[in-house]
């Protein structure tokens, strides 16, 4: 196993804790983070490429008939290998956004098409889900089990709000493990079914979970009720009889300590490595581990992990995810180094695979978990084709402004954000706010001063408005100003005026005075011109 460090290219701040990796035909992609507001990528979904010891992103677009993905951050996201003759595809539920809210949603992403370029388009559809749907929560898992020639999806764990019933001031925005309940749906009627297992006693969040056929393995996980990372292991057999399904539980006892860990697929068979992770709140987890799932039940092998970097070693977070078989992708904060400008150091960490030989070919392969797995590389630049377009436009063509991800492009979410300090008295906090509005939910009622640098937005609450005039402030079109713009909570716009044209018509001046004129007679005239000669 190699480690090999990488250097981002303009992306670093995209990747940040709570992101995750897919691999979709052929193409590794980046998940949960913003899009490029002022480009043509509002999407949060970037393709990952690893060239020269370089990280680049690219922008992925959707189809026009897509739903709005939002950025989810530490959602459950499972394979689904192509099966009757659908495609591969990936399931993302539930997840928390960069704005504190936490999703309930079910997703499908698949590939809707490829251009001459090789650009990659995207297809997200929402699944609804009826009957005992699980509710809203992020740091839970997914699972695919088949039995009977059957398929269907089991999701446990998680993390989600207290119940709006035993909030308080204090613990408001306090998130607790969500009940040890097994949901399990079927993805063609979309009909969700909530199991008690007695098993199943404590919450558990941020474990890990591997499927073969018909069993799911629950590996490790953090419970907040007790603050701690038991060393548990759980099987979890699923029968999908003609009635009702049939669910068991068994309690393992080679389970490992761990929380928040990366794993990887390692060959076509059901062998596995788990990287990183944490033993503790303040104690990464160093050591690797070797998975491997038969028809006895699951084993572990401990595996000699690369040589850690110094900075790797002292880090107190690293995160991640897998870039393909035996491919991971980690990184650790700089720690606030001010002679590093990017906030994190990103590495990659290659295992053997099987049917790898030991000689490295120097190339970068973006491997797919699948039965029908393909070593070829995939095209480089140069290899793309290309058409109707001279050879001299191919320069570069794929590194070029359009696709490359800048940093300056990014807006400042300082400045957009809903924590931020509206003005000097601003009395809002994220860690005792309490809703003031019957409308808000997870975030305080915001409106947008139109003064001042180019507007700024500021709290309702500060404001001291009422809930009907916050109401009709939303509605039509309306500007308004802040306590420190005007005084004026809002003001109406006005319609414009209609200003017929003016019809210049030549003036006539009342009482004009014309200039006087004497009458002189022939002789008078001599006289004066005599007198004034």
């Amino acid at each position: 196993m190699t480690l090999q460090p990488l250097t981002p290219v303009n992306c670093g701040s995209l990747l940040q804790p709570g992101c995750s990796l897919l691999q979709l035909d052929g193409d590794v992609l980046l998940f949960g983070q913003k899009g490029w507001p002022k480009r043509l990528c509002p999407t949060g979904v970037f393709g990952v490429r690893f060239k020269c010891d370089e990280l680049k992103l690219r922008a992925i677009s959707f189809s026009s008939e897509s739903c709005y993905l939002p950025p989810l951050r530490c959602p459950a996201v499972c394979r689904l290998d192509p099966y009757d003759g659908l495609p591969e595809s990936y399931l993302i539920h539930g997840g928390r956004t960069p704005n504190n809210e936490i999703s309930s949603s079910l997703y499908m992403l698949t590939t809707d098409s490829r251009g001459c370029n090789r650009k990659l388009t995207l297809r997200c559809k929402e699944k609804e889900l009826v009957g005992e749907v699980p509710g809203a929560r992020y740091g839970h898992t997914m699972s695919i089990v088949q039995s009977r020639g059957k398929t269907a999806c089991v999701l446990f764990g998680g993390r989600s709000y207290m119940p709006a019933g035993e909030r308080t001031t204090e613990s408001w925005n306090s998130v607790v493990d969500c009940p040890p309940q097994v949901f399990l749906f079927d993805l063609e009627f979309g009909c969700s079914s909530a199991h008690t297992l007695p098993e199943l006693s404590d919450g558990q969040s941020f474990h890990l979970a591997i499927a073969r056929e018909d069993s799911v393995y629950f590996i490790g996980g953090h419970s907040l009720s007790s603050d701690s990372r038991p060393p548990r292991l759980f099987r979890l057999r699923v029968e999908l009889l003609q009635g009702s399904p049939l669910l068991s539980c068994e309690t393992l006892d080679t389970g490992i300590s761990i929380s928040s860990a990366i794993i990887t697929r390692t060959g076509p068979s059901h062998r596995y490595i788990i990287l990183g992770g944490y033993q503790s709140d303040s104690q990464k987890r160093m050591e690797c581990s070797a998975v491997t799932l038969d028809e006895k039940g699951i084993h572990f092998e401990p595996l000699e992990g690369p040589t850690w970097t110094p900075d790797i070693i002292h880090s107190r977070t690293w995160f991640g995810g897998s870039t393909g078989e035996g491919c991971v992708l980690l990184g650790v904060p700089t720690e606030g180094r001010p002679s590093q400008p990017d906030i994190h150091y990103f590495y990659q960490v290659k295992f053997q695979t099987e049917g790898e030989s030991t000689e490295e070919d120097g190339t970068q392969g973006c491997s797919q978990e699948s039965t029908d797995y393909d070593d070829s590389t995939p095209l480089e630049d140069s290899e793309e084709l290309y058409f109707g377009r001279e050879p001299h436009e191919l320069v570069g063509s794929s590194d070029g402004e359009e696709d490359v991800y800048n940093e300056d492009d990014e807006e400042d979410e300082s400045q957009t954000g809903y924590w931020i300090k509206c003005c000097l008295g601003c009395q809002v906090d994220q860690n005792t706010w309490e809703p003031y509005y019957s409308t808000e939910l997870h975030r305080p009622a915001m409106i947008f001063c139109s003064r001042g640098e180019e507007g700024h937005w500021v709290h309702a609450q500060c404001m001291e408005l009422s809930e009907t005039l916050l109401l009709r402030l939303s509605e039509g079109s309306k500007k308004y100003f802040c306590l420190d713009h005007g005084g004026l909570p809002y003001q109406e716009m006005t319609p414009p005026r209609q200003i017929l044209p003016l019809k210049r018509t030549p003036l006539k001046v009342k009482d004009r005075k014309t200039p006087l004129t004497l009458k002189l007679s022939p002789a008078k005239k001599s006289f004066f011109r005599r007198l004034f000669e």
